[in-house]
């Protein structure tokens, strides 16, 4: 007997233009399935990796840091990701500083 009951899955995501770009797809049903529907939260990429390592949703996006502390909850997908030059890591400052004068600085990096 075959089921024609339709799974709800969550898709967690950034509001980021990249993110965007990757989900509109899904967020605008230009992707549909009889099988499957989407909800969508959108959230930063710091709460979406704290919660990934909860397990909290069946999809989500995450930062490439993040991957090795939840790849016993979760598999890459093959598409949908955004890494190229000029990324990161971005330094920011209460000042203009010249690449020379970053050197023995102290530098915050997030956790």
């Amino acid at each position: 007997m075959t089921s024609s009951a339709v799974t709800e899955l969550v898709c967690a995501h950034s509001p980021d233009s990249d993110d965007a770009y990757m989900f509109y797809g899904l967020a605008t049903k230009k992707v549909r399935s009889r099988l499957v529907t989407f909800r969508h939260v959108l959230e930063d990429i710091e709460s979406l990796n704290r919660k990934a390592m909860q397990g909290t949703y069946e999809l989500t996006a995450v930062s490439y840091h993040a991957y090795p502390y939840i790849a016993d909850k979760y598999v890459l997908m093959a598409a949908g990701s955004s890494v190229g030059d000029g990324y990161g890591p971005v330094l920011v400052s209460n000042r203009p500083m010249a690449p020379d004068e970053i050197k023995g600085k102290r530098i915050a990096i997030p956790a």
